[in-house]
């Protein structure tokens, strides 16, 4: 009996050891066969990974930036929005917010975290997909950089490789970095610069604590907590972010309060432009695709345009103000949209967009001396009697309007859709409408052609259609000042005369008689072709044309850059009857301006490379002093005129942007830029060539002044210079108005008109329509620049004349002064002038 007993705890201990043993044996094996497994994986995989070297080097997607001359953003371009940033701009607290978020123990592991993967290798093995994650930072730069996204187990022991190697090869810094700037944060904003952007319309540093924990919310499902597709799972989810932050310690607790407190902001922030400048931005994206083709969305390209962001700013306000004024002399149209439903207003009014300032807003109540109206954000607000509606006209046709309505009722109703412009200092209202008519202006430098501001149309997102270089129309009157100086340079002078009589033309290039007359019919019998361009008579400008002839009138006109072999072979040349664009007119004047050479108008001045190389730099034609000695130099003492200018604009634009507490991505992408430009070799500057003489230039400047002290133009007396020249320009109807002129430092072209043609209306000329326009954007683009003429030059000599017959009479005689070439001054005659050199007695009955 106790031998038994004693037996049995020692068998019992044997069996415990003979099961201890097994087990250790198994788990030997199984250590053996995971290690054998893990060995032959790594054989058979490491080979195939690539080269953590790639990361030191890799070349993210930025798009295309496009910036004005004094280095402001106007546009981007590429379908993946991205702003990178290196490990110094990310602020602290977002860093913070991304560890919390994705990887609190990043900065202890050396690449992977074991909890985290034996979790997701269980779901993985459970349910075949793995939903928890258990990738760190590091991982998910391996995967982002290198693999694909398929859930699968070697692509996931992949990334545990290629995690080890990153975390060997790299810091912590630059995988946070690179980390940062990769990933998808939804909008099509990829990195954090970008989501900033977009999300909030400011860069890091501007960021609050709240909107930084929100963008680290992104990266796991930027669908699914996306701040402004679904504000409230964004909202839990930046909360638990920000708790994380707390219980890490990494925040307060009276920050973590102020935090989840805050009302989330975010809308889209589709653009990053500070002015408005769409229609300069698409040729500028259109050029450099021309020349570098489709990478240039992605290779993270910068392109320096001649735009000056302060005149771009005042032509779009000028032009807009313009058409508004225009608009509004012919009466209101109508409502946009009548009789909404009340539960479909919200959604319109969200739908609907803002052009040019002008607001949609749903009336809510009409009364007869008042309207309510609700804008998108629901507020309320009165639009009283005094602002747009008392002396309310309805538009009938272009030339006639409705009397003064009497009462609100009489136009409007509760549910109808309207625009009204707010007042930006008092915040009032005001009854508005969308023109119907368009415009264009075009401002240039006379030296060298960079475009200084563009404006294509009413608005960009209303027309995409540029009508500064797509709009082909009629000039009229604006184009006269070209067959004038033809003129003069084929021996006419200022003091030339020609008849100002009826006549009836029957030209086999025209499809029947043709029968001009002046503006109002009136004829004025011999005229001086000085008074005949200010005060634009038509019958003058015919009968010089026929008496040059056609051809050689053509033959001259080569000279301001037209192509003249689409031109019409008759009389009605004479007329503006040729569609030109707005930059071809511009182009033209410029010759005006700088005393007779033709630039090349252009709007791209440089493109730098994401390295700071300069890969694109413009070498326009210029006019200079120094350009004068040799057709082409290179000037060993300057970088070129428009780099230099930048130059010194980018010192005053870093000193006030240190002022105004800017951004650091904003400072850095200047210095990029700068840095740039100072290591830029010398660029050759090649002279423009002269294409009139400087007699010539001079007399037609002369003339062309007239037009504005004594003429058509004479509303732009109002600048207050006296070395304006420039010409209006109307056609039938009518239905184009034109007006072109220029200083020695800028030449602008401003066009009105309708898109399909439609008539301007009764007193709607180039000096009605088109001047204003051009008045209000000249007064601000001359206003700090000196008054400068044009040189007289050798030869040219000023006489007293008669002022009806253009012939010379004695100092002591009444009489005007006229300019001359010295060879072509008139003799003293009491029967009127001789005709000028290059002039031929014609039949009487032409005259």
């Amino acid at each position: 009996m106790q031998k038994l007993k004693s037996w049995r705890p020692k068998t019992l201990l044997n069996k415990h050891r003979k099961l201890i043993k097994t087990l250790m044996t198994l788990a030997v094996l199984s250590m053996g066969g995971i290690l054998i497994l893990a060995s032959s994986l790594y054989l058979y995989l490491s080979p195939k990974l690539p080269s953590v070297d790639e990361l030191k080097k890799v070349e993210l997607q930025i798009p295309l930036k496009v910036y004005s001359q004094d280095l402001n953003i106007i546009a981007e371009f590429g379908e993946k929005k991205r702003s990178p940033v290196n490990f110094k701009q990310i602020p602290t607290p977002m860093v913070d917010a991304f560890l919390a978020a994705e990887d609190d123990s990043f900065f202890e592991h050396r690449g992977i975290v074991l909890s985290g993967l034996a979790r997701a290798a269980f779901e993985l093995i459970t349910t075949g997909s793995i939903r928890s994650g258990g990738s760190t930072i590091t991982m998910q730069v391996a995967r982002n950089f290198f693999l694909s996204k398929r859930q699968e187990f070697t692509r996931k022991f992949n990334e545990i490789l290629l995690a080890f190697r990153i975390e060997k090869e790299l810091t912590k810094q630059e995988i946070l970095s690179l980390y940062t700037n990769k990933i998808y944060m939804g909008n099509r904003a990829y990195g954090v610069g970008a989501a900033a952007q977009v999300y909030y319309g400011k860069t890091l540093d501007q960021l609050t604590l709240a909107q930084m924990a929100m963008i680290a919310g992104l990266p796991k499902a930027p669908s699914k907590y996306n701040p402004i597709a679904k504000p409230e799972r964004a909202l839990q989810r930046r909360n638990w972010i920000l708790g994380r932050m707390l219980s890490l310690k990494k925040i307060s607790e009276s920050q973590y309060q102020a935090a989840i407190s805050e009302q989330d902001s975010a809308s889209y922030h589709g653009s990053i432009s500070k002015i408005d400048a769409a229609y300069a931005a698409e040729m500028v994206r259109r050029r450099v695709i021309e020349k570098f083709g489709l990478k240039a969305y992605t290779a993270g390209y910068t392109a320096i345009t001649t735009i000056d962001s302060k005149l771009q700013a005042h032509a779009a306000q000028s032009l807009q103000s313009g058409i508004i004024a225009y608009d509004g002399r012919h009466g209101y149209r109508g409502v946009e949209q009548a009789n909404l439903p009340e539960d479909a207003w919200h959604k319109i009014l969200n739908e609907t967009p803002i052009y040019a300032g002008l607001e949609p807003v749903i009336v809510s109540e009409a009364a007869d001396d008042h309207l309510v109206v609700l804008d998108k954000s629901t507020q309320s607000m009165p639009l009283n009697w005094a602002n747009g509606l008392d002396g309310l006209r309805l538009y009938k046709s272009a030339s006639s309007r409705t009397k003064p309505i009497e009462s609100a009722r009489e136009v409007f109703n509760v549910g109808d859709m309207i625009r009204i412009r707010r007042d930006k200092d008092s915040g009032s209202i005001s009854l508005a409408q969308l023109p119907a008519a368009q415009a264009a202006m075009v401002a240039l430098s006379p030296k060298e052609g960079g475009i200084r501001a563009l404006v294509g149309g009413f608005d960009y997102r209303q027309s995409r259609f540029n009508r500064v270089t797509q709009a082909t129309r009629q000039p009229g009157s604006n184009f006269k000042p070209f067959i004038y100086t033809v003129a003069l340079n084929n021996g006419f002078t200022p003091a030339s005369i020609i008849n100002d009589a009826p006549v009836v033309f029957d030209d086999a290039e025209l499809e029947e008689l043709w029968r001009p007359e002046n503006d109002g019919g009136k004829f004025y019998g011999p005229t001086r072709i000085r008074e005949a361009l200010y005060r634009s008579r038509n019958l003058v400008s015919i009968r010089l044309l026929r008496r040059m002839g056609i051809d050689r009138t053509l033959e001259g006109l080569q000279a301001f850059g037209f192509d003249t072999g689409d031109m019409p072979s008759d009389l009605s040349l004479a007329l503006g009857s040729h569609a030109l664009t707005p930059l071809e007119i511009a182009r033209g004047y410029a010759v005006f301006a700088n005393g007779g050479y033709l630039i090349k108008p252009y709007i791209l001045d440089k493109l730098i490379d994401r390295d700071g190389n300069i890969i694109f730099q413009a070498t326009p034609d210029t006019v200079c002093d120094r350009c004068q000695q040799a057709e082409t130099e290179i000037v060993d003492d300057t970088v070129d005129i428009s780099t230099a200018e930048i130059d010194l604009q980018l010192e005053e634009l870093l000193d006030e942007l240190a002022q105004q507490s800017a951004s650091n991505s904003e400072k850095d992408n200047y210095q990029f830029i700068q840095q740039a430009l100072q290591n830029a070799p010398a660029t050759p500057i090649t002279a423009a060539q002269p294409v009139i003489d400087s007699q010539t230039a001079f007399l037609i400047d002369s003339m062309l002044k007239d037009v504005i002290s004594r003429g058509t133009g004479r509303k732009a007396k109002s600048l207050q210079r006296n070395d304006l020249g420039g010409k209006t320009g109307t056609t039938n109807g009518p239905r184009d108005a034109w007006f072109s002129g220029y200083s020695s430092h800028l030449v602008a072209t401003a066009w009105v008109g309708f898109d399909d043609n439609s008539l301007l209306g009764r007193n709607e000329y180039g000096g009605s329509a088109a001047l204003p326009i051009w008045i209000d954007f000249m007064a601000e683009a001359l206003s700090d620049k000196p008054q400068v003429n044009l040189p007289q030059p050798t030869g040219i000599v000023t006489v007293k004349i008669d002022a009806k017959t253009g012939a010379r009479v004695p100092p002591n005689q009444p009489g005007i002064y006229e300019t001359f070439r010295l060879q072509n001054v008139p003799e003293f005659s009491d029967k009127g002038a001789a005709p000028t050199a290059g002039e031929e007695p014609l039949p009487e009955d032409l005259f």
